[in-house]
């Protein structure tokens, strides 16, 4: 029973405050049963954040930051057949253009249906088959695309961007290459065909965001996984993207009393129990490694503090 946490914590002052304030009962009992191993380290401005590489790590995926292939995975379970070509996962977005900066907001508010969906996908479809790309539509807020170019091209994943300066990830070195200077040249081809688009008067009309860009993330060719070795709970990620504290707190708790209660009754019954959680920076992972009777002894009273080991992340 592996179960892995993506945005259990964050840097900054009001999600420190949050866990140094929140009681965590069954955390606090799971940090004083189970024992770290390595953790697997970064920053907060890899293109891959924690919880994807620790998934990585879990299915055995080979690929460099920012270049896992979760692009071929979601087209997959889309019904597409991804055959051995490298995907890049489109994700329609609503790029805000301030005074000093450029920030993705999160594409779960453009309240894209279908049908609107649809219509700008064949809007923009020649730009990309004109490309030599094959091009398909997935669900709403996934669109694909297929070529050789993106096989080893470094995508930041779109839940280091939303909410935050795109800049953070782009205009780096890996963007010189060829496949990086067409990507960003489509994208804003697509933010000139979609500008005066009548869907976007529409949407405009009706108070909603426009549609005016997408951001390419999970590039590579398909690797096999073994998706029921790790469950992956992602209650967190809404509320913490937002940023909207009291309900990241309140999804904490529910978690707690929930899915990290049931990892103690099964750690209680004799099985193996993985814990893996991910903040901004990096994963750690918690095992009930086989010890003898003294080590466990010494490991129950001298349990880390739940908060010492959020804010590591």
């Amino acid at each position: 029973m592996h179960l892995l946490i993506p945005f259990a914590s964050a840097l900054s002052d009001a999600a420190t405050q949050v866990v140094r304030d929140m009681p965590m009962p069954q955390l606090s009992k799971l940090l004083a049963t189970l024992s770290p191993t390595d953790p697997i380290t970064g920053n907060e401005l890899s293109f891959s954040p924690p919880h994807e590489r620790a998934l990585a790590a879990a299915w055995g995926w080979r690929g460099a930051d920012g270049c896992l292939p979760f692009a071929a995975r979601a087209a997959a379970h889309d019904g597409i057949a991804v055959g051995d070509a490298a995907w890049g996962l489109l994700t329609p977005a609503h790029w805000h253009v301030a005074r000093d900066h450029v920030s993705l907001a999160d594409p779960a508010a453009l309240n894209l249906g279908d049908a609107e969906s649809r219509i700008a996908f064949e809007a923009v479809r020649e730009l990309f088959e004109g490309e030599g790309m094959r091009f398909e539509w997935g669900s709403a807020l996934r669109w694909y695309a297929a070529h050789d170019g993106l096989a080893d091209l470094p995508c930041a994943a779109l839940d280091r961007v939303i909410g935050r300066r795109v800049e953070l990830w782009t205009g780096t070195k890996a963007e010189t290459t060829p496949a990086a200077a067409l990507m960003r040249r489509l994208q804003s081809e697509v933010q000139m065909l979609l500008y005066p688009h009548p869907i976007n008067d529409q949407r405009e009309a009706r108070g909603e965001l426009t549609l005016n860009s997408f951001w390419l993330s999970g590039c590579g060719r398909f690797q096999g996984a073994d998706e029921a070795a790790m469950q992956v709970d992602d209650t967190l990620r809404a509320p913490l993207l937002a940023q909207d504290w009291a309900a990241w707190a309140e999804a904490w708790q529910a978690l707690d009393a929930g899915a990290l209660k049931a990892l103690i009754d099964a750690a209680q019954r004799g099985e193996s129990v993985t814990l893996t959680l991910c903040g901004e920076r990096s994963a750690q992972r918690f095992e009930n490694l086989a010890r003898p009777w003294h080590q466990r002894l010494r490991r129950h009273w001298n349990a880390t503090l739940p908060h010492t080991v959020l804010e590591a992340l």
